[in-house]
């Protein structure tokens, strides 16, 4: 682990976990954030308490634990755990946990002090999921008004650094440059009648001819992936063919991460599930769609929508940055230079555009009655939030105090997951569908 870029700032970083209480990290992909600092924390000694580090994905939080674990030559489980929905590998002495979002806001409901911990880090933050902007207005508050002892970490590769200040203007702000290679970038924008899956094969069999290495293809999403592994087939007698999405199992995900045996080339098809938090071994061509599938909530039909729009510019700088990880590479983009520019620096956070019926219930039960209350990057729509309450009224699992009932309190413990189920509430046995979004995450 030695030679990682975040090793030349990292005596500022320590000292400020030493004397400051809130840390803004911006560092590249493959700066070792994830990696080299929390060990690092843990080597020094500079918390007495459990850390627990969120990442947004399943995948990165076991692949993260078990790499730290290596590191310390420890199984995982002893000095380094994970707990994601339904797996929980920690033991009484893991002194570092990674966490998943669901998880860190359930943690954070069922003890508002967070006793034991004592420092909590947001990897990945530029995600901005509605599930860590909720944890780290929760997070906040504590430290406000419960725990002034609490250390809040916020990284990202690539961080709205002015919003971010603006939120906590007492933070210390570190940035590390990252260990990127050179990327040879070539765009290829659609026609009016091409498809996308059609200039995307047609890609991927050019590279593997011109090129030496392993392919990266980003596609929008599981649909997609199917389709051109079929059209691919051909190829899987000299090519190790690998989808990855989040609904794979945990050993066909590994399947695309790990090295290829025997020096054989492999073509990766992955959703934006391999944007980050992941080094892909052996890829040095990445070829890129431009587009992804995200959840919109459309407040007319109150129905949540996965809808196929195009990446950020964020996004596309985090694809290409998959090709330059190990060594030199290539990115193909299948759009052009100035269709990328136009589109938004950032991706749209999720609290701006999903269905909040889950935070209405999440506030409730923290005890504010107003969102206003809280801390946050993007203030949670007025409007959005009175339609999600309204809908939970509905269902009685809000009363029309804004508290949760005694079903609404049942609803939580389940996880606010309960997609499509037909419940029996309150004392006339009403029958009620209850739509609750599940998570998202990859």
């Amino acid at each position: 682990m030695s030679q990682l870029p975040i090793e030349d700032v990292m005596p500022t970083l320590l000292e400020s976990v030493r004397n400051c209480d809130q840390i803004i990290l911006k560092a590249a992909p493959g700066a070792g954030k994830s990696t080299y600092f929390p060990l690092k924390i843990l080597a020094e000694r500079l918390v007495s308490g459990k850390i627990l580090m969120l990442e947004p994905r399943r995948l990165a939080a076991k692949n993260i634990a078990s790499y730290l674990a290596k590191q310390l030559g420890e199984r995982v489980g002893e000095s380094v755990g994970y707990r994601i929905r339904g797996e929980n590998k920690s033991g009484k002495n893991t002194q570092l946990e990674i966490v998943t979002e669901g998880i860190l806001t359930r943690m954070i409901q069922q003890d508002p002090e967070l006793v034991g911990i004592d420092m909590v880090i947001f990897d990945e933050f530029h995600e901005r999921s509605l599930h860590a902007d909720t944890a780290l207005a929760f997070c906040l508050e504590i430290q406000e008004a419960l725990r002034e002892d609490l250390k809040l970490v916020v990284m990202s590769a690539t961080l709205d650094q002015g919003a971010l200040s603006a939120l906590m203007p007492d933070a210390d702000f570190v940035e590390s440059e990252g260990r990127a290679y050179p990327v040879e970038h070539h765009y290829c924008m659609l026609k009016p009648n091409d498809r996308v899956l059609d200039v995307m094969a047609k890609q991927i069999r050019k590279v593997v001819s011109d090129e030496t290495g392993s392919v990266l293809a980003f596609l929008p999403g599981v649909s997609a992936i199917k389709q051109l592994q079929e059209r691919l087939s051909d190829l899987a007698d000299t090519f190790l063919i690998c989808p990855l999405y989040g609904q794979l199992s945990f050993e066909q995900q590994q399947r695309a991460i790990e090295p290829v045996p025997n020096g054989k080339r492999k073509i990766v098809l992955a959703t934006n599930i391999a944007e980050t938090s992941l080094t892909i071994e052996g890829i040095r061509i990445v070829i890129d769609s431009g587009l992804e599938r995200v959840a919109r909530f459309d407040p007319k039909s109150g129905v949540t929508k996965l809808e196929q729009v195009r990446i950020a510019q964020s996004s596309a700088e985090q694809r290409a940055g998959r090709a330059g990880r190990t060594q030199s590479g290539v990115c193909v983009h299948l759009y052009s230079e100035s269709q990328i520019k136009q589109q938004p620096k950032v991706p749209v956070a999720e609290i701006l555009q999903s269905d909040l019926s889950t935070l209405a219930g999440e506030l409730s039960l923290w005890g504010a009655a107003e969102a206003s209350e809280l801390k946050w990057l993007d203030v949670p729509p007025a409007a959005a939030l009175s339609q999600a309450k309204d809908l939970l009224t509905q269902l009685e699992i809000m009363d029309s105090a804004g508290q949760l009932t005694s079903i609404g309190r049942q609803s939580y413990q389940w996880g606010w997951s309960q997609e499509w189920a037909l419940c029996s509430f309150g004392p006339s046995r009403k029958k009620h569908i209850l739509i609750l979004p599940l998570p998202l995450r990859l």
